[in-house]
């Protein structure tokens, strides 16, 4: 099983449209996807027709019951709850409480069937809070999008810094060695290569691999209105592709999504 964290720092940027349409990709694959949104806002909860605010990945910080709801073959949700920012604030003072998911899923991992699971995908919510930092503390790897913008470069080293943080802080006292085994990787997301602010984006990033002699750029996503709607409409990049008028009208778009969700299959 892997788990892969969706993480920025600053909202508005596809964290969300990313994860979905990447789960519903895996799924397309055949393979067995786990949704955990902890996102507050609940985006990607209410993209599958998720409402009710019960048993929800709150619960999976209180102690209480948490449910696993099938909502496609081959896709299980686990609910995002509007009052986790509230629960983040209740544990503001608990020793333990960049742990409590991975406590969670260590406890939970025979009895609720987790290993059926090829991956576990979290949508974080667009900040570096508590909750978010139990994602990273139980992922295998961590995606953050980047999108042309004044400060879209800047946020790649916002986060690196503060993830280098979190590494230092959270470790085994004995042995020093960090918890926080996370490889951090990034998507240029909603690039138009005609446009000045894309071109600044790519070059930046381009550059920074030249100097460091490796890249941790995962792909492209362009960008689209098929892509930046289909959590509004519900319907799924991979599911689009199924009809063939919609894929003969974007074939290149669709051509370069799947390069981008490949290079993410095959790297992590």
């Amino acid at each position: 099983m892997k788990i892969i964290s969706f993480v920025a720092i600053k909202g508005g940027v596809g964290k969300t449209t990313l994860t979905f349409n990447y789960g519903e990709w895996l799924a397309r694959k055949g393979k067995r996807v786990l949704f955990i949104d902890l996102d507050h806002q609940c985006n990607l909860t209410q993209t599958y027709d998720v409402y009710d605010q019960d048993n929800t990945i709150e619960n999976a910080f209180k102690g209480g019951e948490v449910a696993i709801k099938q909502v496609k073959d081959n896709i299980a949700l686990i609910p995002g709850s509007m009052r986790l920012d509230s629960v983040e604030k209740e544990l503001e003072n608990s020793d333990k409480k960049h742990m409590l998911l991975y406590l969670w899923l260590e406890d939970n991992y025979e009895n609720k069937n987790l290993e059926q699971f090829d991956y576990v995908l979290i949508d974080c919510h667009p900040d570096f809070s508590t909750a978010t930092k139990n994602a990273i503390a139980v992922s295998h790897a961590i995606i953050s999008p980047l999108i042309p913008s004044e400060f879209g470069y800047n946020a790649k080293f916002n986060l690196e810094n503060r993830l280098e943080v979190y590494r230092r802080d959270v470790i085994d006292y004995r042995t020093r060695e960090s918890y926080i085994t996370a490889d951090l990787y990034f998507l240029a997301n909603m690039i138009r290569p005609n446009y000045g602010s894309s071109r600044d984006l790519l070059e930046a990033l381009d550059q920074e691999a030249k100097e460091k002699g490796t890249s941790d750029l995962l792909g492209i996503v362009p960008a689209k209105e098929l892509f930046n709607h289909s959590t509004i409409d519900k319907v799924s990049i991979a599911e689009m592709k199924e009809d063939k008028d919609v894929f003969n009208q974007h074939r290149k778009f669709f051509d370069e999504i799947e390069v981008t969700f490949s290079a993410i299959y095959d790297t992590i």
